[in-house]
């Protein structure tokens, strides 16, 4: 319920109260500010708020806006209410009463969950929509907010998850090549708002001097986290407390090796070129269990075209550091022709700003490592 009508509370009123938000009563308890159901008016008119709640959904299917009709509306305490795992459930969880809770009962906003049943009307056949939210509440942590969408077609179910408010919509679809499309993009997306992870890669192009010399080193970084991508997703890692910023920690650590090989190159050279490819491979092994962290955000093991998923995944993640390599590399080679001191110093200036913006991470994700263990 909070997320419905957390943000339509109004400004302060002569009395030192906010006015209430629909359907709730405020009122001052022990001191502080407190948001009640207001039951007269929710029993009176249950499917307002879930025309409130339907104002902020959006149904989108091609490029027509479906309107949604409001069915049915419920209240339940957190804790009480059915299970809405099924289509069955779902439809089970519309009976009895508006309000599942005894009249003698106060229920606070915060202890409420809303159950709603919405009809949208197309005309025709529909093989794939969107779905997204304009609900912004203003709630703590709303960033973190996990949705799920089950689709009950032809064919099964297909599981769809996102996080946040749903300001970008979920697709669902049929379409075993659309959901493939959107995780390729998800990959590239992935790599290249990951700051960490995009100079690593930057840190690679500048600290190699040929064109094989950085083929190897990149096949070495791809063929390593390729492998962890894989295994952390489907959970084949520790699951302590202290992994993930153990695992981020040694990233930041990664970048640091990655701009003091790039600076001195030489350093690299005395182990060969093969030694390089390990390097890159095993830090590749780092880098593949931070993404599993983000995929499994977007992507279930119990999700639809898993493993197509998973590999479009991964190849969006390649084309990504490939876009990566494409910019800067063709670049460093046409200033190096021109001025090879101009090239070198560059070059040590990039490595330098990773080096000093890694330090700081490491610094940070070791202290966030130490609480957690």
């Amino acid at each position: 319920m909070p997320y419905v009508v957390a943000g339509l509370v109004g400004p302060v009123q002569p009395d030192g109260l906010p006015a209430p938000a629909p359907y709730t009563i405020n009122r001052m308890e022990d001191g502080k500010l407190v948001h009640i159901l207001d039951r007269p008016a929710f029993q009176q008119s249950p499917n307002g708020l879930g025309e409130i709640a339907a104002k902020g959904l959006h149904l989108k299917t091609l490029d027509t806006n479906l309107p949604l009709e409001v069915l049915d509306t419920r209240l339940h305490r957190i804790g009480s209410q059915p299970d809405f795992a099924t289509l069955e459930e779902a439809r089970n969880a519309f009976d009895g009463n508006p309000v599942q809770v005894s009249p003698e009962e106060k229920l606070y906003v915060g202890d409420a969950v809303i159950d709603i049943r919405l009809r949208g009307y197309s005309g025709s056949p529909i093989y794939s929509y969107q779905l997204s939210s304009g609900l912004d509440p203003g709630l703590p942590d709303q960033e973190r907010t996990a949705n799920l969408l089950l689709d009950y077609g032809p064919g099964g179910t297909k599981i769809f998850r996102s996080q946040g408010l749903m300001e970008t919509p979920i697709t669902v679809t049929r379409s075993s090549f659309a959901a493939v499309l959107t995780f390729l993009k998800e990959g590239i997306r992935h790599i290249l708002e990951g700051l960490d992870h995009v100079l690593f890669v930057l840190c690679l192009v500048i600290g190699a001097r040929t064109l094989s010399s950085l083929a190897w080193r990149v096949t070495g970084f791809t063929i390593g986290h390729s492998i962890t991508l894989t295994a952390g997703f489907f959970g084949f890692v520790p699951r302590g407390s202290w992994f993930i910023p153990a695992v981020e920690s040694a990233i930041a650590l990664s970048i640091i090796y990655a701009a003091f090989i790039a600076i001195w190159p030489r350093q690299a050279d005395r182990g060969g070129e093969w030694s390089m490819v390990l390097i890159t491979g095993a830090i590749g092994l780092l880098h593949g269990l931070g993404f599993s962290f983000v995929l499994k955000n977007i992507l279930q093991v119990t999700s639809p075209d898993i493993w197509q998923s998973l590999l479009a995944f991964n190849v969006g993640v390649e084309v990504g550091q490939l876009a990566i390599v494409l910019c800067v590399w063709p670049l460093l080679w046409l200033i190096a022709r021109t001025s090879n001191g101009s090239a070198v110093l560059i070059r040590s200036v990039i490595a330098i700003a990773c080096a000093g913006l890694a330090t700081y991470w490491t610094v940070e994700r070791l202290y966030g490592l130490a609480l957690s263990i």
